[in-house]
């Protein structure tokens, strides 16, 4: 059965509600310490505003790259992303370290809301357009936002979340 544009921009929609919500919880509390525990894929463990710059960098990043995916237009697979030893992703995250989270977030609230504006008016041939990323291989574009975005800001609330002391979903005490 073929997947149509609007049940998959809405069950996008729902998820980067819920994960909105739950970011804008953990940059109300005061700033967690600690580190994270290390990635799944590697051995990358940030403080709290290393998550935050990345969160604020990424989901821009990766919008952009489904655009170029979709303007290509092409029946093959079209190169794009990064891997986590890209110079402009490290050097993001780096400038954008000591932000107040509370800054953050509204940056972070805004491209989330560019997200569900752009794939809201996605057709089918769009949201299957395929980009060929260096270690995960083909993608469609629904794959990308899937991956790229959803999941990759519910792996980073959830840190946050951890390191505040909250159960994932908990907003904090006030």
């Amino acid at each position: 059965m073929q997947e149509t544009p609007q049940p998959a921009a809405e069950e996008l929609r729902a998820r980067l509600d819920t994960v909105e919500a739950r970011l804008a919880s953990v940059a109300s509390a005061d700033p967690p310490p600690g580190l994270t525990e290390p990635d799944p894929d590697g051995d990358e463990r940030w403080e709290a505003g290393q998550v935050w710059a990345h969160v604020a960098e990424f989901v821009p990043y990766w919008m952009g790259e489904t655009e170029k995916v979709i303007a290509a237009a092409s029946p093959e697979p079209v190169p794009f992303g990064r891997i986590k030893t890209d110079a402009a992703r490290i050097e993001a995250i780096e400038r954008g370290r000591h932000e107040a989270a509370t800054d953050v977030i509204s940056r972070v609230s805004a491209s989330i809301e560019e997200v569900r504006v752009f794939t809201a008016e996605l057709d089918q041939l769009e949201w299957t357009a395929r980009g060929a990323h260096p270690t995960r291989g083909v993608m469609t574009v629904r794959q990308i936002f899937q991956r790229f975005v959803a999941e990759h800001l519910e792996e980073h609330v959830a840190q946050l979340e951890k390191l505040a002391g909250l159960s994932p979903g908990r907003a904090p005490a006030s």
